[in-house]
């Protein structure tokens, strides 16, 4: 039934996370294979915490450094001329400073916001979800 669905995805298990000797999740890679809805072959990757699901610090961390809200070198951190070394210290960090994490999770909605097209703009307000529209996202 392959022919058949709307969308498939490629669901692929990455890296190992751990916390000292003790397993506490995957790095997981997703590929969207067919899409007749909408443009196919985009790809993510995202943090599955057991016992947590999908690590939404993990998510802010990833898109922080892509929206470059967060700066990264090696394996330093940088947030707020609050430099940390390792994944693992900036979750904790963010997990000890929920305030810092708001705004930056903040920053980032408004960012992708931005991003969307006029329909996606639409479409979204017509799903109940809260958008702050601007001037220029109208035609005249």
């Amino acid at each position: 039934l392959k022919f058949y669905a709307s969308v498939r995805l490629d669901v692929r298990k990455g890296d190992v996370l751990q916390s000292g000797s003790e397993k506490i999740g995957n790095r997981t890679k997703v590929k969207v294979t067919k899409n007749k809805v909408a443009p196919p072959f985009r790809e993510a990757e995202f943090d599955i915490i057991y016992g947590e699901g999908i690590s939404r610090v993990g998510e802010i961390i990833d898109l922080g450094v892509n929206r470059g809200l967060i700066e990264k070198g090696g394996s330093w951190f940088t947030i707020k001329e609050q430099r940390l070394q390792g994944k693992d210290n900036v979750k904790a960090f963010l997990k000890a400073n929920p305030e810092i994490a708001a705004e930056l999770e903040a920053e980032i909605m408004k960012n992708s916001f931005k991003l969307m097209s006029p329909q996606s703009k639409i479409a979204a307000v017509a799903a109940g979800r809260a958008v702050n529209v601007e001037a220029d996202d109208f035609e005249d």
